[in-house]
This record gives structure tokens, C-alpha cells and sequence, in this order.
């Protein structure tokens, strides 16, 4: 992408449980001349991407290492367990981890929450991926603690999920190489902080308000005068 010019594209990369239909539908109305593209990444590989050029910006799922990278935390989200819908923690409307001391619990390798200790029993593999825990939870052999977005991206008839309300919490941040922090990088971070697009802070100019038509002169250049209506008495004709 070079900066500023017209007809290139905005490359957005973004990681699993992530939605950025928002943020491009505000970047389609603001610069309808530069197209944005969209990339989904593992949350390992997504900031790889950025390094090696592949994307002009990323929403990561921190924590990341922030080498070379410019980074703004956006919203933190909830942890929850994923159970069968049999399952005894399905009647509750929250749970701690002590609730699920005696349930053997999944971490996949792409795990991104930072635990000090795994809740539950140590289960009997590591999943390569959330995907794959996901089956395993549905087959009744252990469960799984994700954040939420997760949890709904991988929804199944057959499972249900819970807050955990002392678990630790996933964040979701903006990300981009700070030796690459063009325009364009700038115009969509004003968009993520809900800057307005007559922000004094953002790039994209306003549209220029249109000027009131002006009053055409009269010819010979006097006024033009407008004619009043004759009143006429009542009761009688005109002779």
C-alpha cells in the first residue's frame, strides 16, 4: 500500500472471534476510493503477518510481543466454559474455576488467556487447535474455557458455555508495524476510536458544505419587484 494514493487498498487483518464488519462499513462510506481487504489469522500467526508486510493493520488478542509494533487495547472480553448442555455446570448462570476443580479441562496450543494455573484436572491431550477442543468437549471428555466471541464462533446445538467469573480475561487491541504508520493506518485508527470525520484529530476531510444559492439580479440591475394582488370591494362589479 502506498499512502495517499487513490485505487490502493487498506489491508486488514483481524484473529478468530473478531468482528470488523463495523469499523469497514464506516471505512466503505468515509474513503470509497481506497478498498479495504480483509485477512483472517490464527491470533499465533496474525502478528508474523503484520511484521513480514502482509497486512497494514491487525486486531490481535493480546497478549503479543509488542516489538516494532504500535498497539491500542480496544475491549476485554468475557471467559466462559464450554460444556454439553447435559452437564451440571448448565444449570448455573455463572461458575468459579473451584466449580470445575473435579472436570478435566482443555488447553489447545493456540490458547491465548494467560493462566496462572489451569483450572480443573489436567486433561489427557493438548488440542492443536480451539477447533479441535471444541470436539473433544462434544464427545464428553473435558471441557473448555475460551473468551466468549470463541465460544460463539464455534456454537453447537449440542454445547453450551458460562461466564467464569475469576478466570482470567482475553483483550482485543489494534496493531501495526510503528515504522509503518502512514495515513491510511491513521484514518482507520480514528475510525476504531469513534472519531468523527469532522474530528480535528482525523484525516479524512469533511465534505465541503454547499454554498447557498445566491438571489438572481433583476435585469438592467434594479430590483425585481413583485407584483401585490388588487383587492377588490365586495358587493360590487367593476363598471
Amino acid at each position: 500500500m502506498t499512502d495517499g494514493e487513490t485505487g490502493k487498498v487498506f489491508r486488514l487483518a483481524y484473529v478468530p472471534g473478531v468482528t470488523p464488519a463495523k469499523w469497514v462499513n464506516i471505512w466503505t462510506e468515509r474513503t470509497p476510493d481506497i478498498p479495504i481487504t480483509l485477512t483472517s489469522a490464527p491470533a499465533s500467526e496474525v502478528v508474523g503477518l503484520l511484521r513480514d508486510g502482509g497486512a497494514d493493520a491487525a486486531f490481535v488478542r493480546l497478549p503479543v510481543d509488542r516489538d516494532g509494533l504500535s498497539v491500542i487495547p480496544l475491549y476485554v472480553e468475557t471467559t466462559v466454559v464450554v460444556v454439553p448442555k447435559d452437564h451440571a455446570v448448565a444449570a448455573a448462570d455463572e461458575v468459579t474455576t473451584a466449580d470445575l476443580a473435579d472436570d478435566e479441562v482443555f488447553q489447545p496450543l493456540d490458547d491465548t488467556i494467560e493462566w496462572p494455573a489451569l483450572p480443573g484436572l489436567p486433561a489427557f491431550t493438548h488440542p492443536a487447535t480451539t477447533a479441535d477442543a471444541i470436539q473433544l468437549v462434544a464427545s464428553g471428555t473435558g471441557l473448555l474455557l475460551v473468551p466468549q466471541s470463541l465460544a460463539r464462533l464455534h456454537h453447537r446445538r449440542d454445547l453450551t458455555y458460562r461466564p467464569v467469573t475469576d478466570a482470567p480475561q482475553s483483550q482485543i487491541a489494534l496493531a501495526w508495524p510503528t515504522d509503518a504508520t502512514t495515513d491510511l493506518v491513521e484514518d482507520f485508527i480514528g475510525i476504531v476510536r469513534g472519531r468523527t470525520v469532522n474530528s480535528s484529530r482525523g484525516r479524512i476531510p469533511a465534505a465541503p458544505r454547499a454554498d447557498k444559492p445566491s438571489q438572481k439580479p433583476a435585469q438592467n440591475g434594479s430590483p425585481r419587484r413583485t407584483a401585490r394582488p388588487t383587492r377588490r370591494g365586495k358587493g360590487r362589479r367593476p363598471r
